[in-house]
């Protein structure tokens, strides 16, 4: 079976579909597949997987991800028939149009990931771009959509509401769970946020909370890791969270440059709290790898994680600067010794349910079962 899969980009930081999407791929060729991974050469590489290849991005705005090469290779591969299926990741580029031209001239079956593209949230923000390319250019490359892909039941909804009829086979995101290693122990606790500074993750509503509960636990301290890449043209954002901070005069509160590979990893240990204030999310990475670092996580009911209370490995709450509080004073009161047990807690679900072994033996049954037909898989919903 020969499998072709198109992300946006694969950069460095190694976070988000940049981490998940690849290492997808690596469990689907685990599986004997025969796969290509397609991406823009949207950013230089220290080392690239062996199964990428990369295309130039072509005229006009960066943003718009236009590729005529891409787009040329696509067309020539499942035209000749190399192709059975297209695995497309993401929205809103062009990138993300080619595989539905494609598969409109051949018989490879096409499977969508949406990637958190079809919430509520990211529908209704963004460019007046996107208002016009969805009806004219994105919804029309779906129409050969054979099967989508959600990380969560979540996800699944927001596809059934814009109204796609096709299967959705409901496969999470995975994680590999780096060795446990025991801190130190310190004078202060930390609270960290580590991911994007975008409007979306809900940093605004961390600082207006931490406003209200910083003086009540002064052996605690907030730490934001992140950038605001890919906000705007030309980002700005994290000038306005900071300039938030500054207005609410927060105490012990530290805002720090992005963190890869083992520093991330390092950060994520080092913390006795994680926490993800998002508006909207579809999986959520960061709490899967705090989880799989053993800390516990205290995040918005916006993201897919009522796990956290069904394992006992964290708060799982309502958006909102209110709700944030209550949650945050109960998790920040909690002893040394319960916030560890909530921590092993994670480690162990994730080490139980987000194998990418497990998860991509799973995503080669779906091909198999759009290839072959027969009764779905137990993760495919029909309806």
């Amino acid at each position: 079976m020969r499998v072709i899969h198109v992300v946006p980009a694969i950069t460095e930081e190694a976070s988000g579909p940049s981490y998940s999407v690849v290492r997808l791929c690596q469990s689907l060729i685990e599986t004997s597949e025969d796969l290509t991974l397609v991406a823009l050469d949207w950013s230089p590489l220290p080392s690239r997987p062996l199964f990428l290849k990369v295309f130039p991005l072509g005229f006009g705005p960066r943003r718009l991800g236009r590729s005529p090469e891409m787009s040329r290779w696509l067309a020539n591969e499942t035209a000749a028939g190399r192709v059975d299926v297209l695995h497309n990741h993401g929205m809103w580029q062009m990138n993300a149009v080619y595989p539905g031209w494609a598969a409109t001239r051949s018989k490879a079956k096409l499977v969508v990931s949406p990637r958190g593209a079809f919430s509520a949230w990211a529908m209704n923000h963004g460019s007046r771009f996107k208002r016009v390319f969805w009806p004219l250019v994105q919804r029309p490359a779906l129409a050969r959509t054979a099967c989508f892909h959600a990380t969560s039941e979540a996800e699944y909804e927001d596809i059934r509401r814009l109204g796609f009829k096709q299967p959705v086979a409901i496969i999470p995101n995975g994680i590999d769970v780096p060795k446990l290693v025991r801190e130190e122990a310190r004078n202060s606790r930390t609270l960290l946020f580590l991911g994007r500074i975008h409007p979306v993750k809900g940093v605004d509503v961390l600082l207006q909370a931490w406003a209200v509960v910083m003086d009540r636990f002064p052996d605690w301290r907030l730490l934001v890791i992140g950038s605001d890449v890919g906000y705007g043209k030309q980002g700005g954002y994290l000038e306005l969270i900071k300039a938030l901070a500054a207005k609410l005069k927060l105490k012990r509160m530290q805002f720090a440059e992005p963190k890869y590979g083992e520093d991330k990893w390092a950060a994520y240990r080092e913390a006795d709290l994680f926490v993800l204030p998002s508006r909207s999310e579809n999986f959520g990475m960061t709490v899967a790898e705090a989880l799989a670092a053993g800390t516990p996580a205290v995040v918005t009911k916006a993201a897919p994680w009522k796990g956290l209370q069904t394992y006992g490995s964290g708060w799982w709450v309502d958006f909102g600067v209110d709700a944030l509080v209550v949650s945050l004073e109960e998790a920040l009161s909690a002893p040394v010794d319960e916030l560890a047990r909530r921590g092993i807690a994670g480690r162990e679900w994730m080490v139980r349910d987000f194998s990418w072994h497990e998860l991509g033996k799973k995503m080669d049954q779906t091909y198999r079962w759009l290839i072959d037909g027969g009764e779905p898989p137990s993760w495919v919903r029909m309806n």
